[in-house]
């Protein structure tokens, strides 16, 4: 087997930057993506940056815009509705398999984010809540330790923090939300995978329905 060029090197390492700053929310929906001030910020290459943008446009993250060059594509409603729910799928079997392998340092770091969720819940922190509801969903994932589950999830979570927070500012959600965590975590403490699965389908349902009750609002204010 040959050594890995430096291009390849660098190209691989520019796609998962790219990738995780595009995910976070650290470049916006339709915003244009420079091959040269990408290079200079993540101190790669621009054939590189070309290589990583590619890779980023098969994974429907960045689209090219003729005479414009790159840019982040910017999803609909509708298409971040279909993300939801193919999650909450996967997801659901993701706390199936954590709460057959979760140990007793598992939970504690489970019921510890949690019980941040609640006190973030009484401060009125709603972008506490989020940053902790991130982390809790990507603990369930280590805990769960299914590669391929890991995997197609990291390829459904386009922008899904930005409309997460959105979801978090609806009347009445937070409290929901925070309920529906406890849930999961206590379905996950108690072993149970039929209870985890469960809790976190009902929870994935909720966002969903959250979710098309905020956009039918938002069609009605428009017209």
């Amino acid at each position: 087997m040959g050594v890995p060029s430096k291009h390849g090197i660098e190209a691989g390492e520019g796609y998962e930057r790219l990738h995780q700053a595009i995910v976070r929310g650290d470049f916006q929906p339709n915003e244009r993506l420079i091959e040269m001030d990408l290079a200079q910020l993540y101190n790669i290459g621009r054939a590189a940056i070309r290589t990583a943008l590619a890779r980023l446009e098969q994974d429907g993250l960045v689209e090219r815009v003729p005479n414009r060059g790159a840019r982040v594509r910017a999803i609909s409603e509708e298409e971040a509705i279909e993300r939801i729910e193919a999650r909450a799928i996967l997801e659901a079997l993701a706390a199936r398999y954590a709460a057959r392998n979760a140990i007793d340092a598992d939970i504690a770091d489970l019921r510890a984010i949690v019980g941040e969720m609640e006190a973030c819940l009484v401060e009125g922190d709603l972008l506490g809540i989020s940053e902790r509801n991130g982390r809790l969903h990507d603990r369930l994932l280590q805990i769960a330790n299914n590669k391929t589950v890991t995997h197609l999830i990291e390829h459904l979570h386009i922008q899904h923090v930005r409309s997460q927070f959105r979801l978090i500012l609806v009347p009445g959600r937070p409290q929901r939300s925070v309920a529906e965590h406890r849930a999961i975590v206590e379905a996950v403490a108690s072993r149970d995978p039929d209870a985890a699965e469960a809790a976190m389908r009902s929870h994935r349902a909720n966002t969903v329905e959250t979710l098309r009750t905020l956009t039918s609002s938002q069609r009605l204010l428009l017209r």
